[in-house]
């Protein structure tokens, strides 16, 4: 990095990073001057963004070490699955201060969805005991494609009347309208959306698995979909196509009508909407994946059968996925995340894929649980807000 690249924002990526903690760390990275490092760390602290102590020394002055305040501000995280929603007031470490669990029907439409979301926020923030003023931006994890740079749904194959909706817009005024907030102040707080499963391998990623190199989380409740990081960067392809593999076809079940009304998917044989179709049809009363996961978490044998002969054809489709991208981690989460399901993917990912790319694989479910799309919504807003860009351009605005 060269001095005329270290700006404040670029100072605070080190710190952030880990990769420097004290002033000399930070000349030595940057090859600015010690002056010049002490006006870009003011602005930083002007901005309350840091938090300083003292370290121990072999010798010497004792060294000032310099990290970044997660307490300053805080974030709003909703995860959004087809018939219950998840919000979360955390800070910018993502530790969860206030959350709440309820029942909402993505099917019922944008407008209907998004009031009944923004109907929680006074109670969520009181709960987290924070003011709206320290409320730094919201995040939403939806269960379908999402364009990134418009934030918007894009044909999403289980979330009717959303394609293409202005979620980040609405959201953000109905934020202003149920806190009796000035609209200008509103604009503030940006709102992110993304796919769910890229959200949770987000989360997952940083959380357990940051020396993953290429990792992969597959996430099979209602539909099925994939989140892949590669580097320490989410791959959404061109315009957040990436991870759709519920999706591909499989030719020997050609006759299963899939909710995007192709015939064929994955997800039209191997999600938990369709084993509760399976269990339905032998008299259980299951209509999604919540309800197959309470029957797995009972032990019973219809479901553990089905789930792991569901698991063994996602299994079939995985091996191309571990073959292409090679990871390090595949990651299985979701309401189908259990033993079953996990030892069907097992058993075709290692019999069918070449030993030279299951040599270094682990197959591991979800640490983070319900809890991981809160989390990978929340780490969305911050690496927004205090990537290097993001953060000179807020730097800037508070300057002026």
């Amino acid at each position: 990095m060269t001095s005329s690249q270290a700006s404040a924002g670029e100072l605070l990526h080190l710190i952030r990073s880990g990769r420097a903690n004290t002033r000399a760390d930070l000349q030595q990275a940057t090859g600015l001057s010690r002056s010049t490092v002490g006006q870009r760390l003011d602005l930083l602290n002007r901005a309350g963004w840091l938090r300083h102590s003292t370290g121990s020394s072999t010798g010497g002055r004792p060294s000032h070490r310099i990290a970044f305040d997660p307490g300053h501000a805080s974030v709003i995280a909703f995860d959004l699955e087809t018939r219950h929603a998840r919000a979360a007031v955390l800070d910018l470490a993502g530790n969860i201060l206030a959350e709440h669990t309820g029942p909402m029907d993505v099917g019922a439409g944008p407008d209907r969805v998004l009031a009944g979301l923004a109907d929680w926020f006074p109670d969520l923030i009181a709960a987290a005991g924070v003011p709206a003023s320290h409320v730094a931006g919201i995040g939403l994890s939806v269960p379908g494609p999402v364009d990134w740079e418009s934030g918007r749904v894009i044909e999403p194959p289980i979330m009717p009347g959303w394609d293409r909706y202005p979620i980040r817009e609405r959201l953000q005024e109905a934020y202003a309208s149920r806190l009796g907030l000035d609209p200008g102040a509103a604009e503030a707080v940006p709102v992110l959306v993304d796919n769910d499963a890229n959200l949770m391998a987000l989360a997952e990623h940083q959380a357990n698995h940051r020396d993953c190199a290429s990792f992969v989380l597959l996430k099979v409740s209602t539909g099925i979909g994939a989140g892949v990081v590669i580097g320490d960067r989410l791959y959404r392809g061109i315009d957040g196509g990436a991870g759709d593999i519920g999706h591909i076809r499989l030719h020997d079940r050609s006759d299963a009508l899939c909710m995007c009304g192709s015939h064929g998917c994955l997800a039209a044989v191997a999600s938990g909407r369709a084993i509760a179709g399976e269990l339905a049809a032998l008299g259980q009363d299951t209509a999604s994946g919540r309800d197959v996961r309470r029957l797995l978490n009972e032990g019973h044998p219809d479901a553990v059968r089905l789930a792991r002969e569901a698991g063994r054809r996602v299994g079939e489709v995985l091996v191309t996925v571990v073959t292409l991208l090679n990871p390090g981690v595949l990651m299985i989460a979701g309401e189908l995340a259990g033993v079953p399901f996990l030892t069907g993917v097992r058993e075709l990912v290692y019999q069918r894929a070449m030993p030279r790319a299951t040599a270094n694989l682990q197959v591991v479910t979800s640490r983070l649980g319900d809890h991981a799309g809160l989390v990978g919504a929340a780490a969305m807003v911050v690496e927004h807000l205090y990537s290097p860009a993001g953060a000179d351009a807020r730097l800037e605005r508070l300057a002026s």
